[in-house]
């Protein structure tokens, strides 16, 4: 056998009769993705003495097997870098990670290396299962580089499957707090705003009449009314890009220090330029979900961070 090659052996079931293949052994591999046991298909890695000729839309029939070939992982063109992780749990299928300020998630341009992923493949080597068949950590959302706070990170086919589809159906339980500009009056809402690209500025985000974007709505609650500031915790019902940030500006109230959707006002230059503060005051402080593989619930607090804690006591009334 050729070294890193894994050969898996199984049967159709009562319960699978009938079904499409990808979808019947999606079923009966659960470490194994839909879109990856897809794509092992597609590359001829799926064999059946039953079935001479295989693709993913044919129909299985109980009593038939299946020899499924996995290749050894590709390694990921990203280096893996000693880089210091805040690790809140970590099993098996995932890690929980309380993100600095300043970290970003993936290597994209002008940040190639020094991010997250960078660091995972080092704390992870030789843990990681091939997702996608690429060896690598299942990054299944993001948050921005000057926000800190929680993130969920896969681990394998099963916990990424299984941590994407609660994101897509809204089940993950998200609070972030924000040091906004001003007070939110009423003191409590919902935002539900359509998010995307901004006409004038395609790096930026911004409100879109229905159907322009993606839906999106944001709960939030002033939590501390502050000296020309309030302390507010907005509670994620969608994951858009930059949403918090957007949504409490388009109410009036963006978060102090936003280099992006929020300009100084009267009276914080300073205190921003004293305290050092040079990011937006944001942080991901509870996630919540159910975990993929043990099925059981999750819920981590992640406390605020120095920085905005001495932003917060600066602005106490």
């Amino acid at each position: 056998m050729v070294p890193g090659v894994s050969i898996i052996e199984t049967a159709i079931g009562e319960a699978q009769h009938g079904l499409r293949l990808d979808r019947a052994l999606a079923d009966l591999l659960p470490d194994l993705s839909r879109e990856r046991l897809k794509a092992l298909i597609g590359e001829g890695q799926v064999q059946s003495p039953q079935a001479p000729k295989i693709n993913a839309s044919m129909k299985v029939a109980a009593g038939q097997s299946y020899t499924i070939t996995l290749p050894p992982p590709v390694a990921l063109d990203t280096v893996a870098q000693d880089i210091p992780l805040d690790i809140v749990h970590e099993d098996a299928d995932l890690i929980v990670v309380d993100k600095p300020a300043g970290l970003v998630v993936h290597p994209a341009a002008g940040n190639l290396d020094g991010t997250l992923v960078n660091a995972l493949l080092h704390h992870c080597a030789g843990q990681l299962s091939g997702i996608g068949g690429v060896a690598r950590p299942g990054i299944v959302h993001r948050i921005d580089k000057d926000t800190s706070g929680l993130l969920v990170v896969a681990k394998n086919d099963r916990a990424h499957e299984g941590l994407a589809r609660q994101f897509k159906d809204h089940s993950i339980d998200r609070l972030y707090a924000a040091i906004v500009y001003g007070v939110p009056m009423p003191g409590s809402g919902t935002v539900d705003q359509w998010i995307g690209r901004s006409d004038a500025d395609r790096k930026k985000m911004a409100v879109h009449r229905e159907g322009r974007g993606k839906h999106a709505v944001t709960h939030y609650r002033v939590l501390e009314r502050l000296k020309g500031a309030a302390m507010v915790e907005c509670r994620l019902e969608t994951g858009r890009t930059h949403q918090v940030r957007v949504h409490m500006a388009h109410l009036g109230h963006p978060l102090i220090g936003d280099p992006v959707y929020g300009r100084d006002r009267k009276g914080f230059k300073s205190i921003l330029e004293t305290l050092g503060f040079k990011r937006q005051a944001l942080h991901a402080k509870t996630l919540g979900f159910i975990h993929p593989a043990t099925e059981k619930p999750l819920l981590f607090q992640s406390a605020l961070p120095t920085d905005m804690q001495e932003l917060l006591s600066e602005l106490h009334v």
